[in-house]
């Protein structure tokens, strides 16, 4: 699976306006300099973004493995439990204001994504808590309310605010166009420590995966354990929601394909969803990039022309195991 996706890889940093074929990606990569004008392409354009795109697919995708074991739920995706709408009006507060202050690496828009995702995952934490414990329907239940109230909050300040609403429709659409190195070297630090931190909870998920009563006789706290998921997973996405906008779906897909092949156990589960995620969102970047070239689709676009029709079959199929 390394191989395939460092195949992606090079094949991406290929694709553009200007073509460079593989074998003359990885020559310029091996020997910077060689030939400068490939060079430039390779090092300055194309090479940051397709790192970065890997990056948040993996993200995303591990976070939505961790979700669906935590939550024993297929159609969990890091979503669900408010990430997104935070993260939309985080940045749309920002574009409102015009802001200029920085902090953690981030410029603005990203910070203030990347504060309203966590600020929103917190309080869908404090408010589905019941007598110490939080029932995962109840944290889905309050994801998907308070996801709504953001969504409203934001279609009312892109109202009252019309002369930003390009700037805010082009973020909440999900997009790479423009990132770099400084957008890779800001958040790429917080996404492979979330990555790393919910691989580190592999096994408390196994257990999780046989009901709670066995978790508890293995010696796991339950309510510790659902802190540390929650928290590695939605610093993953945070991190990429604030430099790569709202791309939805990856953490949905990628899950479902990396568990046809490695199985269920999450040591497994979740570095292969990173991995499928990673090529999942390569792949829908490069069709972004090129399908109406020089136009540039947003990536969340073909995300969620993907996502959405999976979606309403897993919801169908799940529709027929119950009944």
């Amino acid at each position: 699976m390394l191989l395939v996706l460092a195949a992606a890889m090079l094949v991406s940093i290929g694709v553009g306006a200007v073509q460079v074929p593989p074998a003359k990606v990885l020559a310029v990569l091996l020997a910077p300099g060689s030939d400068p004008t490939a060079t430039t392409i390779v090092w300055d354009l194309r090479l940051a973004r397709v790192l970065l795109a890997a990056l948040i697919g993996a993200a995303l995708a591990s976070s939505g493995a961790a979700f669906q074991g935590l939550f024993r739920n297929p159609l969990a995706d890091p979503y669900v439990i408010g990430a997104a709408g935070g993260a939309a009006l985080g940045a749309t507060i920002a574009i409102v204001m015009n802001a200029s202050w920085q902090g953690l690496g981030f410029s603005p828009v990203p910070l203030a994504a990347f504060i309203g995702s966590l600020a929103a995952v917190a309080l869908v934490y404090a408010v589905a808590e019941i007598g110490g414990s939080v029932p995962p329907t109840a944290l889905l239940l309050a994801g998907t309310a308070l996801g709504t109230l953001l969504s409203a909050a934001v279609s009312l300040l892109m109202m009252l605010h019309d002369q930003t609403l390009q700037a805010v429709v082009a973020w909440l659409l999900g997009g790479l166009g423009g990132r770099s190195w400084p957008h890779l070297v800001s958040s790429g630090p917080y996404m492979l420590a979330g990555i790393i931190a919910l691989w580190l909870c592999a096994r408390p998920l196994d257990a999780l995966a046989f009901g709670e009563e066995t978790a508890r006789s293995l010696g796991l706290s339950i309510g510790w354990m659902r802190v540390a998921v929650l928290a590695s997973a939605s610093l993953a996405t945070a991190a990429a929601v604030a430099v790569g906008g709202i791309i939805g779906f990856v953490g949905l897909i990628a899950p479902h394909i990396a568990r046809r092949l490695v199985g269920s156990s999450h040591a497994r589960l979740v570095p292969a969803s990173a991995m499928v995620g990673a090529l999942l969102l390569l792949l829908a970047d490069d069709f972004a990039r090129t399908v109406l070239a020089p136009t540039e689709l947003p990536v969340g676009i073909v995300t969620a022309l993907l996502g959405g029709p999976f979606f309403l079959y897993l919801l169908k199929r799940r529709g027929r195991e119950v009944t």
